[in-house]
């Protein structure tokens, strides 16, 4: 399991205590969410576990210290199972978790695997009823003989305790992989995507699905895509986009038919011919898309950049961001040990002006659309000690090297950051490294760090 603290300073961080020389498969952290507050953070992994952090209240004795995050349940969410009709393994790692809105005291999350997703409810309870007249204090039955008199039962308080229970299964409405799971703004619906199709669930109903994208051809040999991520309009709950491993984009509108494989709008970039190669085509997927919060752009990562897109304009991003280009030259080396198709996400602040992506060697990646200035830095336990403030990382390709600066050579491959999040109103962030969750939080908001 994982476990972490928050940290402070001007980009102050904590990581976990656990050792991470040689972290076990199941604890490799597989997903990062925060709740519509900020307050609770889950996070998944590949043994099928989910962690939900709590962010303390502010202290009273630092009351402009901002609360740090504790473990607050850990729960087992999946379990291996073996599909015997095609005699295949379904994996326990959890692919995505979402949270649902608040209605009342209790959380809700929808968590889900390769095949089936589940709705958990999380309360808490501080009280136990005691004196009841027919039971004694271990809860068996009493002699009714030995009754001879009435008492009222009363709420004593108790140590807080948090419950997770499953309130609903959503099984068997994908044949492939689920890679994304998305909460339409109706707070009713939700879909769910994986490699060929997208289908639409009622919260409530755990038995049937509406399939509203399907691009699945006749015969599998003419496949020539596969739909890699989806999301609804944070705000239009007819509205939702998913994207392909071509590198498009298509805006969808349920308003429109039933099933929506004709789209309103594709957003596409026309390939520049001068840098078509072997790899252009894998380089050009896109891993991961975001609405901003204010739902006019769209936020998209491939395997060198990310992308900003207006709505209104279909034909080419407003804004393109370098993540790592010095990779260009290593694609080959990258393709032959498979790191060509790793997938990375990508987020928007709360105020939709910096967006945020992970790299390799621990580094993640910062862009102001504002400033334009970007900054490079690193998620690691030797330069994250509590309350420290963070050193931009630069990496330099040949020639001269200044001090601190890493050798494009010396990165390792094996250390990336797929799974970022951040806090929906704060510059609070919080990294998936490996089996290493980091949360870092900026004190100073005029800066970006």
């Amino acid at each position: 399991e994982h476990g972490g603290r928050g940290g402070g300073g001007e980009a102050g961080s904590d990581s976990h205590p656990f050792p991470s020389c040689c972290p076990l498969p199941a604890d490799i952290i597989s997903t990062v969410e925060f709740n519509h507050t900020g307050e609770l953070l889950a996070t998944g992994d590949k043994g099928g576990r989910v962690v939900i952090f709590q962010r303390e209240p502010e202290s009273k004795n630092a009351p402009h210290s901002q609360g740090e995050y504790d473990v607050y349940s850990t729960f087992q969410s999946h379990e291996p199972e073996f599909d015997y009709l095609k005699s295949l393994e379904i994996e326990e790692k959890i692919n995505k978790i979402k949270w649902l809105p608040q209605q009342n005291a209790a959380h809700s999350l929808l968590s889900t695997n390769d095949k089936t997703i589940k709705l958990w409810k999380i309360t808490e309870r501080d009280k136990r009823p005691e004196g009841y007249n027919l039971k004694d204090e271990e809860g068996k039955l009493k002699d009714l003989s030995t009754v001879t008199s009435l008492q009222v039962p009363v709420l004593k308080p108790m140590d807080l305790m948090v419950e997770v229970s499953p309130r609903r299964i959503f099984a068997n409405g994908h044949t492939y992989h689920i890679n994304s799971i998305s909460v339409n703004s109706d707070c009713e619906t939700y879909m769910s995507a994986d490699d060929l199709r997208i289908n639409l669930w009622h919260l409530a109903i755990t038995d049937r699905s509406f399939n509203i994208v399907d691009i699945k051809p006749a015969n599998m040999e003419d496949l020539t895509e596969v739909i890699t991520a989806s999301e609804f309009h944070p705000h239009h709950c007819n509205l939702f986009v998913y994207s392909s491993s071509k590198g498009s984009l298509r805006l969808c509108d349920m308003r429109a038919a039933a099933l929506c494989d004709k789209h309103s709008k594709l957003f596409e970039e026309p390939e520049d011919p001068s840098n078509r190669s072997f790899f252009s085509e894998i380089i050009s997927s896109v891993s991961d898309v975001k609405f901003s919060h204010s739902g006019r752009y769209m936020l998209t990562r491939d395997y060198l950049t990310v992308k900003v897109w207006d709505l209104n304009m279909e034909a080419r991003p407003i804004e393109t961001y370098q993540v790592h280009d010095y990779l260009r030259s290593k694609l080959c080396s990258l393709y032959e040990n498979d790191c060509i198709f790793d997938k990375f996400e990508c987020a928007w602040n709360g105020s939709d002006s910096v967006i945020m992506t992970g790299a390799y060697n621990n580094f993640f990646r910062m862009f102001d659309r504002n400033t334009k200035r970007d900054v490079t830095l690193e998620a690691s336990r030797e330069s994250s000690k509590p309350r420290a403030v963070l050193k931009p990382r630069r990496v330099c390709v040949g020639g001269k090297r200044r001090r601190d600066d890493i050798s494009v050579d010396s990165l390792d491959f094996t250390k990336k950051i797929l799974h970022t999040a951040w806090h929906p109103a704060e510059n609070i962030i919080a990294i998936a490294a490996t089996n290493n969750l980091y949360i870092f939080q900026d004190k100073v908001n005029s800066e970006m760090h």
